[in-house]
């Protein structure tokens, strides 16, 4: 089976990479075998000029694994579209959230901060319509828009909203115990 994918979304410094580990932490305390993905503009590297695995993958190699005692990285070439990439290499994962991602046609929970110098949610247009693959919204401002909002601290609840929706789990509501 494969795993079901959230994007969490948000303009620049707005707290993706806090909510996405607390979310992790809940999540993973709870049982849940979790995968993560970020989105990055400006590249990465694994490996500096010069060392071996550098040398194999420069040479030619299609891919190259990095392996040391309890971890492994792969770099790989590999031109798929972005979720079949999560898919193939995340595919033992109950769930994977990814970081970004906000262009592509994944469900999406954005944060927005009221304090940011950003104005308007990502998830609403001009009009203040909300985009279709928005299914929560994670703020301390007056939007809220016509999904589950959550206060920025509400990690439970969160936790619980995604348990339910996107693990199967019955949604405990937290006013009735």
């Amino acid at each position: 089976m494969e795993p079901r994918i959230i994007a969490i979304v948000g303009k620049s410094n707005s707290g993706k990479t806090t909510l996405v580990e607390k979310l992790v932490a809940g999540l993973t305390q709870n049982g849940h075998r979790i995968g993560t993905v970020k989105h990055t503009h400006c590249g990465f590297e694994l490996d500096r000029e010069g060392k071996d695995s550098w040398r194999h993958k420069n040479a030619g190699a299609a891919a190259t694994l990095l392996l040391k005692d309890g971890q492994a990285a792969l770099i790989r070439d590999d031109h798929r579209a972005p979720v079949e990439k999560m898919i193939h290499y995340l595919s033992g994962m109950d769930l994977i959230l990814a970081e970004g991602f906000k262009s592509q046609d994944l469900p999406k929970i954005e944060i927005f901060r009221k304090e940011a110098m950003h104005k308007i949610p990502l998830c609403l247009d001009q009009d203040f319509n909300v985009s279709d693959t928005l299914v929560a919204f994670v703020t301390d401002s007056a939007f809220k828009p016509d999904v589950p909002v959550f206060g920025l601290n509400d990690i439970s609840g969160m936790i619980d909203f995604i348990q339910a929706r996107f693990l199967g789990e019955s949604f405990r509501d937290r006013n009735h115990g």
